[in-house]
């Protein structure tokens, strides 16, 4: 645990260095921007994000450092001749991944959407060019199932001004339509809740005849807010675990169509921190015999499967983030590959 401690005490702050020299233009952009406040605001929730995103890294390079130090002491020479077994070697491993595993799970599902808000929330004033703030700020050619009955499309929306134009509402009985609402222009008030819709027009449909209603303007209540309008997957790591199965829940009765962004997000939360236990296995039968090159080797090729590992991990997720597929399977593909991985080399090292 204390190496483990110390690896990531390593990485930590060459995160953070690295961070500060692509991001100090843009702080010395902003005059009223204090030293208070960036360290705050950003750097103490970036420090929890990539804190949790390094642990089973750093479990992983930790479990090879310590095991090669018991190797090239010849311990494990003499804890084998003492007839212990390689699965009883493996007990305090497990047992410190169980801990760190515990505290990721905690982390992953509650502790880091928290703060990322914060952070995503700095980034977003101070660090964003104009063109990443306009995708968030201009939503166009929008539609939205609120109900089983009624949708809704909206031409153009800014969530800054909480406006938009071209605003259309539907409502159905089966496949039939039974009313709709046009208004050229929206607004939505955050103090009540409410739509005001200017120029509006109401249509209603009967067997025989229709009816239809207009006047310059109307308030009135929708079953959505402005941030239902903005599917990005950025706002999937702002929301802590049971609020995003219930956005997700949510989108999928209103007919979004493609999710996956946020079911990666979902699943990657277990993921990672189950991922403590696979490294540790192969981590311990990497460095469980004395090799010649002693700790450097077992280093090397620890890294390089670390390498593999956060590489297989990217991939599955931009393709589990793909309309269409099961997020699920990509998310869980480095696992099962290095799980593979791992299931053989116990057995080898078991011999």
């Amino acid at each position: 645990m204390v190496t483990f401690l110390f690896t990531l005490l390593i990485l930590i702050p060459i995160a953070i260095a690295i961070d500060v020299s692509e991001k100090v233009d843009n702080f010395l952009e902003h005059p009223n921007l204090g030293l208070e406040e960036i360290l705050n605001d950003y750097y103490l929730n970036f420090i929890i994000y990539y804190t949790n995103t390094f642990m089973p890294l750093a479990l992983f390079i930790a479990v090879i450092l310590f095991t090669s130090k018991l190797s090239n002491n010849t311990e494990i020479i003499a804890i084998t001749n003492a007839k212990v077994s390689f699965t009883r070697f493996l007990y305090p491993y497990f047992i410190g991944a169980t801990l760190i595993t515990l505290v990721s799970l905690g982390m992953n599902h509650y502790v880091v959407p928290k703060s990322s808000k914060v952070r995503k929330a700095f980034e977003k004033k101070y660090i964003s060019n104009t063109k990443q703030k306009n995708e968030l700020k201009y939503i166009s050619d929008f539609s939205l199932q609120l109900t089983d009955s009624t949708y809704i499309f909206i031409r153009s929306f800014n969530t800054e001004t909480n406006s938009g134009y071209d605003f259309t509402s539907e409502t159905y009985d089966g496949l039939e339509l039974k009313s709709k609402l046009f208004a050229d222009n929206l607004r939505y008030n955050t103090k009540d809740s409410t739509f005001a819709l200017t120029r509006w027009r109401k249509r209603l449909i009967f067997e025989n005849r229709d009816s239809i209603f207009s006047g310059n303007k109307i308030d009135t209540v929708f079953n959505f807010t402005p941030r239902d309008l903005i599917y990005k997957s950025a706002f999937a790591q702002e929301m802590p675990t049971n609020e995003l199965v219930k956005f997700i829940d949510l989108s999928k009765k209103r007919g979004v169509k493609n999710l996956n962004a946020y079911l990666v997000e979902l699943y990657k939360r277990t993921s990672l921190p189950i991922a403590s236990y696979i490294l540790t296995i192969i981590a311990v039968a990497l460095a469980f015999r004395k090799r010649r090159g002693g700790t450097g080797v077992n280093l090397a090729i620890g890294v390089g499967i670390m390498f593999l590992y956060v590489f297989f991990m990217k991939i599955g997720e931009v393709l589990g983030s793909v309309a269409g597929v099961n997020s699920l399977n990509y998310v869980w593909i480095p696992n099962i590959m290095f799980g593979s991985l791992a299931i053989y080399l116990y057995f080898n090292a078991r011999k």
